[in-house]
């Protein structure tokens, strides 16, 4: 099949970001809307399931309106449709499931079921060329994955998170220091300021496997301000955030030391998900993998967006894999 012109119009709506793209050959981005709810989840310190579900319904219709609009392209020149099929939350993945199935049922357009941590990997095609094997982190609110890729499309989880995501647990400790939700940004800003003079368990870090584990760390931070309440000590925010966060960049980057060692033949190696914001992760992790060339998305690519829906749901096209109008969610999907 042709490469020329292809156009995938593309819907995200896993969490709480609402997202239609128009994608062209897989890489070049016509347009990018996203939607954001963070101001209506902010009060509630998380996202409130059945709250960005009502938000999807308001929002999508506009949202894919303004996309073709800014992409300047109609529905007739679309050549096939793309959306999240899991893992993400129920009641927003069907919103964009319904408005896809749609418009795929109505225009004769086909339809291409995404996972949406495929999109996460997929982001860096938007900017870089990909090249096989290669390695990827996907490091987010609700995922922590190391992932081995012979070719497009073929994924085999290398590692996971036994308990918290990296990104959970860059909440939770967001909340114990007050900072606004979502923390990991400020929690971020706030880590370049101090030093790590508290200690912070580096769980697994020693173990030959590529598994990872983040609630000691969580747990650790809570007890740590807990105890220091009870005796009327005052803990300084800045060298605890630095403590946490220095402990979360090295448990990442020797993990995924150890996948390059273990996959010596990988031409590059992919930071993906929300957490790939952070500036200290993204710093670190080129420093700890050099000379392997890493690969990490814009920050505008780093959240959840239906651009990169698009760009993975381009493969998944030129190998004509297709779904059909009877999927559902999935919000447990796996990535293999």
């Amino acid at each position: 099949m042709s490469q020329k012109n292809n156009l995938i119009l593309a819907f995200e709506s896993s969490c709480d970001e609402t997202s239609v793209a128009v994608i062209e050959n897989g890489s070049i981005i016509r347009s990018n809307i996203v939607a954001s709810q963070i101001k209506s989840h902010m009060r509630f310190g998380g996202v409130v399931p059945e709250v960005a579900s009502r938000h999807h319904v308001e929002q999508i219709t506009q949202i894919y309106q303004l996309a073709l609009k800014k992409a300047q392209v109609s529905i007739d020149e679309i050549d096939a449709i793309a959306v999240t099929k899991g893992p993400g939350l129920v009641g927003a993945l069907l919103i964009g499931i319904t408005a896809a199935k749609t418009l795929a049922f109505v225009h004769d357009k086909p339809l291409i079921e995404v996972n949406h941590l495929a999109g996460h990997i997929y982001a860096c095609q938007l900017e870089n060329q990909l090249q096989f094997p290669l390695l990827a982190l996907i490091a987010s609110g609700g995922h922590t994955e190391l992932v081995y890729m012979e070719n497009h499309n073929q994924f085999e989880v290398i590692g996971e998170t036994q308990d918290d995501a990296v990104g959970e647990a860059y909440d939770k400790v967001g909340r114990i220091l007050d900072l606004p939700y979502p923390a990991g940004k400020y929690l971020d800003q706030l880590a370049q300021t101090g030093q790590a003079t508290y200690p912070v368990p580096r769980a697994m870090i020693h173990e030959d496997n590529l598994d990872f584990s983040f609630s000691g760390m969580k747990s650790a931070i809570m007890n740590l301000v807990h105890n220091a309440q009870q005796r009327g000590e005052t803990i300084v925010k800045e060298d605890l955030a630095t403590s946490f966060q220095t402990a979360v960049i090295e448990v990442l980057t020797t993990k995924a030391a150890k996948a390059v060692a273990k996959y010596p033949s990988v031409k590059q190696f992919i930071l993906a998900g929300g957490v790939a914001a952070n500036s200290g992760l993204r710093k670190e992790l080129v420093a700890t993998l050099d000379p392997i060339e890493v690969l990490i998305p814009s920050l505008s690519l780093c959240g959840d967006n239906a651009a990169m829906i698009g760009a993975a749901a381009f493969q998944m096209y030129l190998q004509q894999q297709m779904g059909s109008l009877d999927f559902n969610a999935q919000p447990s999907l796996d990535l293999s």
